[in-house]
């Protein structure tokens, strides 16, 4: 949505089917599909799964549990094609000189820090110190909290409103990242291609 809102028409791929998602969706192998279809796009935003680096998830994970780590592939595919590209991930991931975008920069009560690796030029910044949260699994989210939409989190409407996500249910408000973040990223893209023209 983010991209969308940066003026980029979006195209979605993901192994798994999304059937919330807002705009034109492949239900396919993500690097499969970018391998015969990249020449049809202007830049290519990747999220590989997150599980491999994800403190939340080394919580729950059951002992012996592997996750693929696809990030190396990723990349190697996207210097490979050339387009502007951006990989998302959680920290702790094995990311190349990337940038710390979190909800406070974009004036959200959301606790979701991300990094984004990038081939283009993303300006650093200062991230503000996340706020003192009062979250703790289990506890209701009351209005006007900052919010970290994790498992099963209570008070999805306050969270999709925060997040300024209303498509989707809870299982996916834990996974996605506030809009603002691509839509950020994506205008900076924007003005870097108008730049070259």
């Amino acid at each position: 949505m983010g991209y969308f809102r940066a003026g980029f028409e979006v195209v979605g791929v993901d192994i798994a089917p999304q059937k919330h998602y807002p705009f034109e969706f492949h239900q396919a192998d993500a690097l499969e599909y970018l391998q015969a279809h990249w020449q049809e796009f202007d830049a290519i935003h990747a999220s590989p799964p997150c599980q491999a680096y994800s403190r939340a998830s080394m919580q729950w994970r059951k002992q012996g549990t592997e996750y693929p780590d696809l990030i190396k592939p990723t990349r190697e595919l996207l210097i490979k094609i050339g387009l502007p590209y951006v990989i998302e991930n959680v920290p702790g991931a094995p990311l190349i000189n990337p940038i710390l975008l979190t909800g406070v920069f974009f004036g959200l009560k959301v606790r979701r820090n991300r990094l984004f690796e990038s081939n283009i030029a993303l300006p650093f910044h200062l991230t503000q110190p996340n706020a003192k949260t009062n979250f703790r699994m289990g506890r209701p989210i009351r209005e006007g909290e900052e919010i970290t939409p994790v498992g099963h989190f209570s008070n999805i409407d306050y969270a999709k409103k925060e997040m300024q996500i209303d498509w989707m249910n809870q299982s996916e408000l834990t996974q996605a990242i506030p809009p603002a973040y691509t839509e950020w990223i994506g205008k900076i893209i924007m003005q870097i291609e108008k730049g070259k023209k």
